[in-house]
């Protein structure tokens, strides 16, 4: 069997269905089999993005850190200041050896689960997701009018995030979801956030959300910012990429 590469998951790490995604023993056992996978990109593609928002003195924690270098590489950067957090017990227990081995002692690792969040209100500075969120809609239904037990847990996530920032605190989430989906969330009244967007890729579009605590604006309350769909499109290389799945039936692949 070949080794897993962010470029080639083996074929036995993909699942039967998308709503697998949803299946804590699918993650534990997957895990067990690979050592490294990066969702929507590694980081030098959206180095230039993420760097404009997080310095060395930040707090960060990042939301479902599954096996991705991500937290090595803001290590890397001088941002030490890092919580890494997942359900899977696997997940944690490997990346919690990864860095030990490479000297990142700083780095806490914890099991939990993002929609209870086992911190304190206001003790982090940066919360960044990077396809974790996006499980939460695999088997959402209706994109314009998601299932409720969805809506339940995309908004019980997003609560425990604004209450664990600190004022000025921003969540970057990076993602498939178009703001026309996003954004009906982001805006909900209960948050104080603003909302940004940026793009990344080449012809296959991610998403880089940028939210800051308590700089909410009217025109966030009133959703009247212009949008401007890139267009997209499958490029062959992305083609031998697992993230396109969270934009196509495994199923309907199948037929």
């Amino acid at each position: 069997m070949d080794k897993p590469t962010a470029q080639n998951p083996v074929a036995d790490e993909l699942p039967s269905s998308a709503s697998a995604y949803l299946d804590p023993q699918y993650w534990d056992d997957r895990f067990k089999r690979e050592e490294h996978y990066e969702w929507f990109k590694d980081f030098s593609h959206f180095r230039h993005l993420i760097l404009d928002h997080i310095n060395p003195s930040y707090s960060v924690l990042e939301l479902g850190c599954g096996n991705s270098q991500l937290c090595e590489e803001l290590y890397s950067e001088g941002i030490t200041d890092i919580t890494c957090i997942d359900l899977s017990p696997v997940a944690v227990e490997k990346m919690s050896q990864r860095l030990l081995s490479k000297g990142y002692k700083e780095i806490k690792v914890l099991e939990a689960d993002m929609l209870d969040l086992p911190f304190g209100d206001e003790c982090f500075d940066v919360v960044i997701e990077k396809g974790t969120m996006d499980v939460l809609f695999v088997d959402s239904g209706d994109p314009w009018n998601p299932r409720s037990e969805t809506v339940n847990n995309v908004m019980a996530m997003l609560r425990q995030v604004h209450r664990v920032l600190r004022p000025n605190g921003i969540f970057i989430s990076i993602t498939f979801g178009q703001p026309h989906f996003r954004r009906p969330f982001f805006n909900k009244s209960e948050f104080t956030w603003s909302v940004e967007w940026k793009t990344f890729g080449d012809g296959f579009h991610y998403f880089f959300y940028i939210l800051k605590k308590g700089e909410r604006r009217l025109e966030d309350e009133e959703c009247s910012k212009k949008i401007e769909m890139p267009s997209i499109s499958l490029y062959h290389e992305e083609l031998d990429n697992e993230d396109y799945l969270f934009r196509t039936n495994v199923d309907e692949l199948q037929n």
